[in-house]
């Protein structure tokens, strides 16, 4: 009984004590997990939060440690060169030009957005050409000291500015004490590109070593025998030594204008190719002949549109009273294709009223690429700006 009762408290004893070891460790597990979970909270926020995101809904961030730049919203703009200018003819400035009294100072087309006729707009959209190109000649001489003879052969020309149908030579003129000797090539067909290889020889009795020159030109004709110098080019007789016996490439010169010019006439042209419009705006004029302003009454221009030989249409300006420098400052429009400006050109002629039904000439100038000097640079610098307005002085000859 006594051993009964002693097995069945040290049962009771086991099995409380049993109970009370569960019951602290269960607590010791407790307290370590509550632990570790505020520990975990003070670390790393984002894990301790349940996420809103589900499982498939879930991205991953790459973190970065560059520093975060402002971007400008700020450009340089582009700085363009200005482009050298191979001629030294006089273009209008709209200062000097606005300063004369009688100039126009409204646009003579203000609905039009493609053209910019007068004086006023012109330096937004003047501008030169740089391709330009004169008549080159190749040719090559040699001297003969044995007959003292001087044999130069012209090979070939280029850059020719010529209108179908022409025939061209070249003529060289040699100029010494002696007096003056000539010879030419024949006459071939001209083209842009065009060869002779054909010899000139000239006589040289007291040798090379004078005072003399040579002059060598090109020489262009129409079927209506109209001779036209396209250009020229001069050497010493000194020289020939050293140019003997090489090939020579030189650009002809436009000749020299003999005639006294009548005055100057400011012309500005431009040409829209969409529209196939050549604008021609007659502005001023400027040491026109006293002389043949004392019975004047009024002064116009007047101009022609010429397709080589063929006139195509004529138009006048108003008239201006009488004075050395009148201002017109008039646009007249043209329709011109574009593939017939290379054969086109311009006559303009100042007119000036004497009296009723009487009117005389004081000066004409002619634009195109069969024209010579300022005439023939203002056509190609037009023909290699479309849309721009290009002004320029033209002498005028009677």
């Amino acid at each position: 009984m006594i051993f009964t009762t002693a097995a069945v408290l040290g049962a009771t004893l086991g099995t409380a004590s049993g109970i009370l070891t569960l019951c602290g460790l269960s607590l010791i597990c407790r307290s370590c997990k509550k632990g570790k979970l505020e520990s975990g909270e003070d670390a790393d926020p984002e894990k301790a939060k349940p996420s809103v995101l589900h499982s498939s809904e879930q991205f991953s961030v790459e973190k970065s440690t560059e520093p975060i730049q402002p971007r400008t919203l700020l450009k340089f703009p582009k700085i363009y060169k200005p482009k050298p200018s191979v001629t030294s003819s006089e273009v209008i400035s709209y200062p000097d030009h606005a300063s004369e009294k009688g100039a126009l100072t409204q646009p003579l087309f203000p609905d039009s957005k493609d053209e910019t006729p007068c004086a006023r707009d012109l330096p937004n959209g003047m501008t030169t050409s740089s391709s330009i190109f004169h008549p080159k000649l190749h040719f090559s001489l040699t001297y003969y000291n044995d007959q003292n003879e001087l044999h130069i052969t012209v090979i070939e020309a280029e850059h020719l500015c010529v209108g179908s149908g022409c025939e061209g030579y070249v003529a060289g003129v040699l100029t010494f004490a002696a007096g003056q000797r000539e010879a030419q090539t024949s006459s071939r067909r001209l083209t842009s590109h065009t060869r002779w290889e054909e010899g000139l020889v000239f006589s040289l009795p007291g040798g090379y070593e004078v005072e003399g020159e040579v002059a060598l030109s090109l020489h262009s004709c129409d079927r209506f025998s109209q001779n036209t110098n396209l250009g020229v080019m001069r050497f010493k007789l000194v020289d020939v030594g050293m140019m003997s016996n090489a090939d020579c490439w030189v650009d002809l010169q436009p000749p020299k204008q003999d005639v006294q010019s009548a005055g100057e006439l400011l012309l500005s042209i431009s040409y829209l190719p969409a529209a196939n419009r050549l604008g021609v705006v007659v502005m001023k004029a400027r040491g026109l002949q006293s002389d043949k302003l004392k019975d004047s009454i009024d002064l116009s221009v007047k101009l022609a549109l010429k397709h080589q030989t063929t006139k195509l249409k004529k138009k006048q300006t108003r008239r201006v009273k009488h004075k050395m420098n009148p201002v017109w400052n008039e646009m007249m429009m043209l329709e011109v294709p574009r593939e017939l400006l290379s054969k086109s050109s311009l006559d303009l002629e100042v007119l000036n009223q004497a009296g009723p039904g009487e009117q005389e000439s004081l000066g004409r100038c002619q634009l195109g690429l069969h024209a010579s000097n300022t005439g023939l640079q203002h056509w190609q610098q037009m023909l290699d700006n479309p849309r721009k307005q290009i002004a320029m002085w033209h002498p005028l000859y009677d």
